[in-house]
């Protein structure tokens, strides 16, 4: 996966917009307002994705691609290398599971401002 590939997959998501509030060597995705991904401009080649806690622990005893998250909060956050040491749909679960957990963070309200992404999660 590259940079490009990246972003087109996290702007597919429904509800996903991108910005740069940290300054332009960094893009920001969200969902309602909360980041789900991030990806620095200068190098590209890995991101930090919002991970459970239990997972991320997993995740990086199994890859050495993975690894606590860089300048985030290392319980909830990965740093995930796309070195090609990570199959492509591998990638996308990580992004998936970012996108999901910020989701369902969401208030009702907001997910049903978002158009009714997610209703059907329990919270």
């Amino acid at each position: 996966m590259n940079i490009e590939e990246l972003r087109d997959y996290c702007l597919q998501k429904p509800g996903a917009s991108e910005d740069l509030p940290f300054g332009d060597q960094t893009l920001v995705f969200k969902i309602g307002g909360k980041i789900f991904l991030l990806v620095g401009l200068e190098r590209g080649d890995r991101f930090n994705a919002k991970c459970d806690p239990e997972r991320a622990i997993e995740l990086r005893e199994q890859h050495h691609e993975i690894v606590p998250g860089f300048h985030m909060n290392k319980k909830h956050w990965n740093t995930v290398a796309m070195d090609g040491g990570l199959k492509f749909s591998f990638l996308k679960e990580l992004i998936d599971h970012s996108y999901d957990l910020v989701l369902a963070s969401l208030s009702k309200k907001q997910r049903e401002e978002l158009g009714n992404i997610g209703s059907d999660l329990s919270l």
